[in-house]
């Protein structure tokens, strides 16, 4: 029983259950060090969907890997879901050198290494004995908060510099304060320093839910919290825009409580990210058709203070 939420205790959830974890997963990547995952799962069950999560580039030295985010990550994983967790190339702690020509952001080797994942989901389930022959390999989503937004976004059909990054292997996406549009719309200085973040979104037709941080205020543009919007109202996959009300960029806790990306630490609204992304995914990858419908009608009869909900264009 989480004695800090109140409010947020109305939007609908199916009950904890037990978890198993593996760390470190390896997996060798040509001319460079292995690519480490955490692996969670609940510890029993069959035909378990899986999700990949995908960090941000945020100022902690240890939790931008695959060990953070555990608010989001346990919570999905005590609740149906397996998930997983990659130390990206542009992790601190267990990345590439950031004095290499693609650091300290290595988007591109980012996307390669979830296409790994996918690659060789068989080789990470050899290397996890209580988890092997317990996932569902056509049952894929990806989420990714912040930086990672953008490598799930190129994941999900978006074109950057010409280039197709699609995966079709892919079912459903949740983009979490991910970048919004790039180019013109941002500061001459950070146009400069992410010409990557020029990603055209209008090819994103796999479905997806977009969540924001009302208090959001980005750096990068002058334009405020809507940029992290852009997303939603720019790719005809995009179902759902969840604000949450409150919070900033940490959408309440999700990276970890008391880390530096947590620049507002709000139980109710951390609960309510992890319900409602939760349900949205059990409905996306049909584990329960009706979740997002419930989670939504709660939300707008008894909990409207903590969460809007958009519904698409289309």
């Amino acid at each position: 029983m989480n004695r800090l939420i109140d409010r947020s205790r109305v939007l609908p959830t199916p009950d904890p259950a037990q978890t198993v974890a593996y760390t470190p997963i390896r997996l060798e990547m040509p001319g460079r060090q292995p690519l480490e995952l955490r692996l969670t799962a609940p510890a029993i069950g069959y035909g378990l969907p899986i999700v990949i999560l995908s960090h941000g580039f945020g100022p902690s030295k240890h939790l931008p890997s695959k060990d953070g985010y555990a608010p989001l990550a346990q919570f999905w994983a005590e609740r149906g879901l397996a998930v997983i967790q990659p130390t990206h190339a542009s992790s601190r702690i267990g990345g590439l050198d950031p004095d290499l020509p693609e650091g300290p952001f290595f988007w591109r080797e980012r996307v390669a290494e979830t296409r790994a994942i996918l690659d060789r989901l068989g080789e990470i389930e050899r290397q996890a004995q209580a988890i092997a022959g317990r996932l569902d390999h056509d049952r894929i989503a990806v989420a990714g908060h912040s930086f990672g937004g953008h490598t799930c976004s190129l994941l999900l059909g978006g074109r950057l510099l010409g280039e197709d990054f699609a995966d079709p292997r892919i079912r459903a996406g949740v983009l979490l304060a991910a970048p919004g549009r790039g180019g013109v719309v941002l500061t001459p200085e950070h146009a400069a320093r992410f010409p990557f973040f020029d990603v055209d979104f209008s090819g994103i037709t796999t479905p997806m839910l977009v969540v924001c941080g009302a208090e959001d205020d980005p750096h990068f543009t002058p334009r405020g919290p809507d940029w992290h919007a852009d997303t939603f109202h720019d790719a005809p996959g995009a179902e759902v825009l969840l604000t949450i009300k409150g919070v900033g960029h940490g959408l309440g806790g999700i990276a970890g409580l008391d880390a530096r990306e947590t620049d507002v630490e709000d139980p109710e609204a951390l609960e309510a990210t992890r319900r409602l992304t939760l349900a949205w995914l059990r409905s996306a990858l049909s584990v329960e058709r009706d979740a997002w419908a419930n989670g939504r009608a709660a939300l707008r009869d008894r909990a409207a203070d903590l969460a809007t909900i958009t519904a698409s264009k289309s």
